[in-house]
């Protein structure tokens, strides 16, 4: 079924062609480059960018696939959650298109999407029900036990900051500039261990299944700031960003072990933004080789906000019954853990 997909919920504009798992194309342009002077997303900046330019990537979207608007049969949006004025640009164009082809429409929550933007691998490496789905991301972090597409149950999310978002914020504090994912991932990398610290992991209690991140980036400040008499050289940098990220992942892993413990499950899957990240990966990967774990990460280019997800989760659900209508809105606020159908 060709399903167009829109994705507008943040800095990303992105328009996608798909047929089930099988991505035609995937168009994206980024508005990043305008943020990052300022260390993070400006919402008009972001909801203008994807006015200007969302023609533009719907045209190389449908160029890519070599399919005409006449040939799409759903179209899919994501309506939340995510900056007001940035959903409404695709929900915009989304209820356009369906108005004026006669095609259905569906709303999608753009967290879920992320859960289920592994079944976009190829045929050999797509998860199978049920499994433990982790979303990481700059805005969200939340884990969920699934048991099939829109079959979802959410066990914690974050109570304060979400671990991308505590990312940026370090960055931030070491001067990284923004994005801070990839910066600090990178300068972790290049770490000698020439000064661990400890910084601390928050616990909110034994079978607590929620995050905390926002402890672990206010200890980063003080350390820092501690220091103010002291020269912060590119390696004590580098030092900071791994012990930093060693915490903030291991409080990850931590909770994706108690969950599967207590829910007997043996996949688990990931997606998000700071999917993306080498570290995370590596350790992971390592569980599965002690274990009869599996673990599965989309491919990187779908790890971030992208139409492809949109377009999948979309039509999935839609074959599952679900509909929207012209009066389908942007809901930035919008649940994260979405309905069990």
């Amino acid at each position: 079924m060709l399903t167009l997909g829109i994705e507008t919920s943040c800095d990303e504009t992105s328009v996608s062609v798909t047929d089930g798992p099988r991505v035609l194309s995937n168009a994206v342009s980024s508005s990043v480059h305008l943020h990052k002077k300022y260390g993070g997303i400006v919402p008009e900046i972001a909801s203008r960018f994807h006015v200007e330019y969302i023609i533009e990537v719907l045209s190389k979207a449908l160029k890519d696939s070599r399919k005409d608007l006449e040939d799409i049969k759903l179209v899919a949006v994501t309506n939340g959650p995510g900056l007001v004025g940035a959903l409404l640009a695709g929900i915009s164009l989304a209820k356009s298109i369906s108005y004026s082809l006669n095609k259905p429409l569906i709303g999608v929550n753009h967290i879920l999407a992320h859960l289920y933007s592994s079944f976009l691998n190829g045929r050999d490496n797509r998860p199978s029900f049920p499994f433990l789905g982790l979303v990481v991301s700059g805005g969200h972090t939340a884990l969920f036990h699934c048991e099939g597409i829109g079959r979802q149950r959410l066990l914690g999310s974050t109570q304060d900051d979400a671990v991308g978002e505590a990312y940026d914020k370090v960055a931030k504090i070491l001067g990284l500039g923004y994005p801070g994912g990839p910066v600090v991932d990178k300068s972790a990398r290049l770490a000698k261990g020439g000064t661990k610290i400890n910084f601390p992991k928050s616990y909110l209690g034994k079978d607590s299944l929620d995050f905390s991140f926002s402890g672990i980036k206010t200890a980063v400040l003080y350390y820092v700031n501690n220091l103010r008499n002291t020269k912060l050289s590119q390696a004590l940098v580098n030092d900071i960003c791994y012990s930093f990220q060693e915490a903030a992942l291991d409080a990850l892993m931590e909770k994706v072990i108690r969950a599967a413990e207590m829910t007997e499950a043996n996949r688990v899957v990931i997606g998000g933004g700071v999917a993306a990240n080498s570290r995370l990966r590596e350790k992971m990967g390592r569980i599965a080789s002690f274990s009869s774990m599996k673990i599965h990460f989309p491919e990187l280019k779908y790890c971030m906000d992208n139409a492809a997800m949109i377009g999948y989760l979309g039509e999935a659900l839609y074959k599952k019954g679900d509909r929207s209508d012209l009066y389908l809105s942007a809901e930035p606020n919008l649940e994260i853990g979405g309905s069990e159908c």
